[in-house]
């Protein structure tokens, strides 16, 4: 791919990144990317969980999915005190100080407030609850707060309340660029929300059915990508997801993507895998074969529970995953061409 195509794909996941969606508050991300692929042509919907559906109808019979959650992790208000510290807890894997002190946006019924997701002062002596953060324990949620320096009258007027999603605020979130590589929180997963905008754009006529979906709630359970396997018969299902570079997984950041044959909640299909592999092969990119714990994903998940036959999890190396995601716009680019050549491929390859 040249430095042109990477620009465009930057720019891609950059608009997606800057739409909030902290899992079941999707709704900014969701108008976007329903206007988007109207924009393509294709035939798409909401469904009643919360996914994004585009279906590209096939030249035979059958029906395969391929998933991209577009929620993200952040945290969800417990409560708030007069002072206007709003206490809140984890949604999905996120942890406070991957996040640091820094601009937060508490997404209420009615209005966005921005806060400081703040940790107290540093300048302490054992007498206050914030020194043994400094050199004993790790930070947990229960340490933290979000200062907004609002009433509790301006915070009901906003809509926030218990429930309500806290993400990290959007001027935090734009995407950096390091040479061929993209920096950014929640590449997990919005830069495989744009592979599916990608095949959205260049599938046509591909041998069956394909519905791409933009899932809902992965982070908190697969919910979204569970309800739809349930809801469809599907010959399998490929998930869309970063991959943890770490040294025990003996995976290289890079170019080259990553195809799973086991994770945190069970084994992959190996036929499936090997015909993602012989579509690899036929457009001579490299693939990088794992297995890993610790992690989990729509096909996994909804293969555990018998709603596929058979799952697959074609990944992009990914450091500082939960984190300030780090991956190479090449190896995002490469599962594009990997799954067109699937899906336009004969079951004998």
């Amino acid at each position: 791919m040249d430095s042109m195509s990477y620009e465009r794909l930057f720019a891609q996941i950059e608009d997606l990144v800057l739409r909030h969606s902290p899992s079941g508050a999707e709704q900014e991300i969701d108008g976007w990317l329903l206007e988007r692929f109207t924009a393509l042509g294709q035939t798409v919907w909401q469904d009643a969980a919360g996914n994004i559906v585009v279906k590209v109808r096939g030249k035979n019979p059958g029906a395969i999915a391929i998933t991209a959650h577009k929620d993200e992790i952040g945290a969800i208000v417990k409560t708030s005190n007069s002072q206007g510290q709003v206490e809140v807890r984890k949604l999905g894997g996120a942890f406070p100080w991957v996040y640091g002190e820094g601009v937060v946006d508490l997404l209420g019924d009615h209005a966005c407030i921005s806060g400081i997701l703040s940790f107290g002062s540093r300048h302490v002596s054992h007498e206050s609850p914030q020194k043994v953060q400094q050199d004993q324990a790790p930070l947990q949620w229960q340490h933290a707060w979000v200062e907004t320096k609002c009433t509790q009258k301006e915070l009901e007027a906003a809509g926030v309340r218990s429930g309500t999603r806290m993400v990290v605020g959007k001027h935090r979130k734009r995407p950096f660029r390091l040479k061929d590589y993209i920096a950014s929180y929640t590449l997990d997963n919005k830069a495989s929300v744009a592979i599916l905008l990608a095949l959205a754009q260049k599938l046509h006529k591909p041998l069956v059915d394909v519905y791409l979906v933009a899932s809902a709630k992965e982070e908190v359970g697969a919910i979204g990508a569970l309800y739809f396997s349930r809801c469809h018969s599907l010959d399998a299902l490929i998930a869309l997801e970063i991959c943890p570079l770490a040294p025990e997984y003996f995976i290289k950041e890079g170019t080259a993507p990553v195809l799973l044959s086991q994770d945190g909640y069970g084994l992959y299909d190996e036929g499936l895998n090997g015909l993602i592999r012989q579509a690899a092969a036929r457009r001579e990119i490299p693939l990088q074969l794992a297995v890993i714990s610790g992690f989990g994903s729509d096909g996994s998940i909804a293969m555990k529970y018998g709603h596929v036959p058979r799952a697959a999890c074609l990944g992009f190396p990914t450091q500082n995953t939960h984190g300030y995601e780090i991956a190479h716009l090449g190896a995002i680019a490469h599962c594009i061409e990997i799954l067109y050549a699937y899906c336009t491929q004969t079951e004998e390859g």
